[in-house]
């Protein structure tokens, strides 16, 4: 029996019989465990659809304060919002939902969390904690919680290709002439204009943004340029902190102009501008890209 994420309210569920015989080998912490309530200041488990835990949870944690404290140091993980589950996936860990008996990650969910988070863990020096091992969860045909996803006809879809995580956060930056702006549309695969449009904040606190409806290519690169606005969109999603830096003077969206490379499926920003009017620099770049001969 498998549960569906992302909703963590599917734990919540009657557990039938013979249910012990489907538990053979299932990883769960050995002596007496005990229900707490979910403390206020454990940001990275909050929302979730459950407000009691159970310990020690499935990092040996035992007691709230000890799952606080280690709980908080994934937070800037989950900012770059690596994975949609992530959050289940560590929350399953630090604080296990409150039932008979402890309900863990499945290998398939832990295995996709590691394969899309751990290269951003790389970057800052941290490797995937051999603590997290996926092989010690169990397989999805047990009681666990899963990363697989209902389609509409309520037939488990296949797990979504993530993107491969960037080391490098683009910042908002200021043109300091006409000649680097035309150096950077030569050495980007893709430029485009493009409005950002605020919706609303995620889980994690972070704002969410939509693609206006105008939106120029200037540059497709080994794109067709109707692909561009799907790529930007997966760019939206996957990239948070790159989002966050550029709406950091700009809460609410605006227009900018962003640089880049195409890697795969991914569309990787790594230059970014604030485009109005008043970017006299900008603008005068834009009049010349269209008549513009990059060399080599």
């Amino acid at each position: 029996m498998t549960l569906i994420a992302p909703s963590i309210l599917l734990l919540l569920f009657l557990i039938g019989p013979g249910i012990d015989s489907m538990l053979e080998g299932h990883w769960e912490p050995q002596g007496s465990s005990w229900c707490e309530p979910i403390p206020p200041s454990m940001a990275l488990c909050h929302g979730l659809g459950y407000t009691s835990m159970r310990l020690p949870n499935l990092l040996g944690h035992d007691s709230p304060g000890e799952a606080v404290q280690q709980s908080a140091s994934w937070l800037p993980l989950l900012a770059r919002e690596c994975h949609p589950h992530a959050r289940i996936f560590l929350c399953s860990l630090f604080a296990p939902v409150c039932l008979d008996r402890f309900i863990s990650p499945c290998r398939s969910l832990c295995e996709s969390v590691r394969d899309s988070c751990a290269p951003i863990m790389s970057c800052y020096g941290y490797p995937w904690p051999r603590i997290l091992q996926c092989d010690q969860f169990p397989k999805d045909h047990l009681m666990c919680i899963s990363s697989i996803t209902q389609g509409q006809n309520g037939t488990a879809s296949g797990r979504k290709a993530m993107p491969q995580a960037s080391c490098a956060d683009c910042e908002l930056e200021e043109a300091s002439s006409a000649k680097e702006l035309l150096e950077l549309f030569c050495r980007s695969d893709f430029v485009v204009k493009v409005r950002l449009s605020r919706l609303n904040s995620s889980s994690s606190g972070l704002a969410k943004f939509t693609l206006g409806s105008r939106l120029e290519v200037l540059k497709h690169g080994p794109l067709l340029g109707g692909e561009i606005p799907g790529r930007l969109s997966l760019w939206l999603e996957r990239d948070a902190t790159c989002v966050g830096n550029l709406s950091k003077h700009h809460p609410n969206g605006g227009t900018f102009l962003l640089m880049g490379t195409v890697t795969g499926e991914r569309l990787l920003v790594n230059r970014a501008f604030s485009w109005s009017k008043r970017q006299r620099i900008l603008n005068n770049a834009a009049r010349k890209w269209k008549r513009h001969r990059c060399r080599g």
